[in-house]
Formats: C-alpha cells, sequence, structure tokens
C-alpha cells in the first residue's frame, strides 16, 4: 500500500484549517499547527512532512519568519513551502519567494488549482530528493559514496567544533582484494563488495554513525559523539562481525575475508587536525600501517 504524503498546514484562523483539511484530507496525511512556534517544532519532527503549507499573517511570528527559520534548519531546508494568504500585493509575493517558497497561492481558495499545485510540487520534491541520493550513494553497495561520506563528515566536524564533542573515524580495507578479483573474477568481487557492505551496516548498532564506500575496496565509518575507545570498540565489533561470516579467500593468507583498520579520533579542545581532510588521511594512514603490521588488523 502506497504510503500517503503529510502535508503540513500552519495557520492561526481554525476556519482556515478546517478548509484546507476539508480539501485535502481524503488524498494526504494532515497535521496542523496553531502558530509559528509550533509548526517550526511539528516540521522538524521524525520523520518531517512532505510539504508545508503556510499562512503569512499569523499573531506573534508571522509567514515570513517561520519561512526563514524553516529554510535555516538543516532538517526542514528541502521541504516545500507554499504560501496560502489572502495577501494579494506583488510585493508581498516577491518576499515569500526570495525566503524560499516554492509557490504561492491566494484566497478564495480554489480546490481543483490546489490539488493540481501540491501534486506538482511533491512530484518535483520526489525526483530531487531520488536524485540527491543518487548522487550521495554508491550503485553496488547502496550505502553511501564518497562524496556523500565528505558531505556528511563535513557537517559533523563542524558540529563537534561547536559543541565541542568528540569525533571518530574508522577507514577500512578488504585485505588482499586484488588476489579475490584475480581469482575469483569482477563478478565475484562485486557480490563480495556487497556482502561486506552488509555486515558492516548491520553491526553499526547508532543510526547517528555512517557508513561509505569510499573507492574500490575502503570503506569509511564516521562516528559522531565518540571518543576513541568508543571507535575501538565499533571497530572490533566490524572486524569480527567479517571474520563471523567466514567468506572464503583461498588467496589471502587467512583463507577467508578480513579487513584492515585504521581508527582515529578527534578532540575539538585539544585538535590534532584542522580540517576533515586531514582527518581522513590520517585515518587513512593508520590503515597503512594496519596492512604493514600484517593486515586483519585495528591500528589508531
Amino acid at each position: 500500500m502506497k504510503t500517503r504524503s503529510k502535508l503540513l498546514i500552519i495557520d492561526d484562523e481554525p476556519i482556515n484549517i478546517h478548509t484546507l483539511d476539508g480539501m485535502l484530507r481524503d488524498t494526504y496525511e494532515i497535521i496542523v499547527a496553531l502558530n509559528g512556534k509550533q509548526g517550526i517544532k511539528r516540521a522538524t519532527s521524525i520523520p518531517p512532512p512532505d510539504l508545508i503549507l503556510l499562512d503569512i499573517q499569523m499573531d506573534g511570528m508571522d509567514g515570513y519568519e517561520v519561512c526563514r527559520q524553516l529554510m535555516q534548519n538543516e532538517i526542514t531546508r528541502s521541504i516545500p513551502i507554499i504560501f496560502v494568504t489572502s495577501l494579494t500585493d506583488e510585493e508581498d509575493e516577491r518576499k515569500g519567494l526570495e525566503l524560499g517558497a516554492v509557490d504561492y497561492i491566494t484566497k478564495p481558495y480554489r480546490p481543483s488549482i490546489i490539488q493540481v499545485r501540491l501534486r506538482n510540487h511533491l512530484e518535483l520534491k520526489h525526483k530531487r530528493d531520488l536524485l540527491n541520493h543518487l548522487c550521495s550513494h554508491d550503485a553496488l553497495t547502496g550505502i553511501t559514496n564518497r562524496r556523500g561520506l565528505e558531505l556528511f563528515l563535513d557537517k559533523e566536524w563542524r558540529r563537534a567544533e561547536r559543541y565541542g564533542d568528540g569525533l571518530a573515524l574508522i577507514f577500512m580495507d578488504i585485505d588482499h582484494f586484488k588476489n579475490y578479483n584475480d581469482n575469483y573474477g569482477h563478478v565475484a568481487g562485486d557480490e563480495c563488495l556487497k556482502e561486506v557492505a552488509d555486515i558492516l551496516k548491520g553491526a553499526l548498532t547508532r543510526s547517528t554513525d555512517l557508513l561509505a564506500r569510499y573507492g574500490g575496496e575502503e570503506f569509511v565509518c564516521v562516528l559522531p559523539k565518540t571518543d576513541l575507545a568508543g571507535a575501538l570498540l565499533v571497530a572490533q565489533t566490524l572486524r569480527s562481525a567479517i571474520l563471523a561470516q567466514a567468506i572464503p579467500h583461498e588467496y589471502s593468507q587467512h583463507n577467508c575475508v578480513s579487513l584492515s583498520f585504521g581508527v582515529v579520533a578527534h578532540n575539538p579542545v585539544k585538535p590534532k587536525w584542522y580540517c576533515p581532510m586531514e582527518f581522513l588521511e590520517a585515518a587513512d594512514k593508520m590503515l597503512f600501517k594496519a596492512k604493514k603490521q600484517g593486515r586483519n588488523r585495528i591500528v589508531s
């Protein structure tokens, strides 16, 4: 059964909410907010709404300010906002669109026009979300790709700097993967990469952690709010999960697929690195040491 799109109506006039709800409830899941502050809270709920219908003239925080705050929030900035208002002045419409709204509907409402506009904007959002997903995810394994990793790491780095939280990285590499490809073939190699990605993803227990394919047989895990001791525990969990599956690899000294791990942790209070790229390079250096020391091990 197809899930209905969720619409958030923000309006301080119950009659307006009742009118829109009557037009749309048979097609969409409707949630409402009676003022700007409540609207922002409900817009940042999980999962967030797919589209927001926002009145401009409200007591306290008006619709323009609500729109401004939603556009500044990374959780809500991609949600289409449509102003629904009795204001018909060209300057009011210009201001709303410049703030980031995708459309501007004036009262009195015309149900057929509202339905078409909502459908069009929701279709555009779906296509945009799909494109963003394809751009940030690896086609083979389905996990985040290098571009998505760099965006996520940059965001978490800035968050750690702002709040003084720890941040850890695990850089991983499949041992003797060239031998695997050369002897089992590239189709089997692709299957191995997918299986390794699935095992690693399944071994992570926090939704806030990110697993990414960095390229080739390399994977990276970003662990927000984590110190070195915590990251080492995660690395050991990942290593054990891979070994427990005992994926055959006769052309490795371990006779099964194994990984080498490089682990680093960032402390914003006493930093060793001053940008995400330096941090990533440090994890890569630890991975190189793990491979030099015999592979199938963790170096931090």
